[in-house]
């Protein structure tokens, strides 16, 4: 399997619900170094994964909708935990529907998966890993 991955980075406020989060439960900062790796079992016909042009400027528009933004006030996560893995699965499935749009170019189409990585600090992270 060939892969090729990118990166960017997020920042955001949010709270949790639950006794499981402690002080977290308050409204808090985090920033995320986000990966986004594309799968594919056979390259395309100009040898490539994907554009990497293309796929970063995707996660870059992607990450930008969601940036510098408090969770807690997007009605579309409302009454959700906002977690690091519920956010990568976020990433991934808007960026599994921009490969299915044809952002990505029709090289793309041949895309086995998308793992998306949010990185929270040097020592924690979380994936969440999609077919496509």
């Amino acid at each position: 399997m060939f892969s090729i991955t990118v990166r960017d980075h997020l920042m955001i406020a949010h709270s949790f619900r639950g006794e499981v989060f402690g002080p977290a439960q308050r409204l808090h900062g985090a920033t995320f170094l986000v990966d986004a790796t594309f799968r594919r079992a056979e390259l395309d016909d100009d040898n490539i994964v994907v554009d990497i042009g293309l796929a970063t400027q995707e996660l870059g528009s992607l990450v930008s909708e969601l940036n510098y933004r408090n969770l807690d006030d997007e009605p579309a996560f409302a009454g959700v935990n906002t977690s690091t893995e519920f956010l990568a699965k976020v990433i991934a499935d808007r960026l599994a529907d921009r490969v299915h749009a044809g952002a990505l170019g029709e090289g793309a189409r041949g895309l086995a998966g998308i793992t998306v990585t949010l990185h929270e600090s040097h020592v924690a992270w979380a994936s969440y890993e999609r077919a496509l």
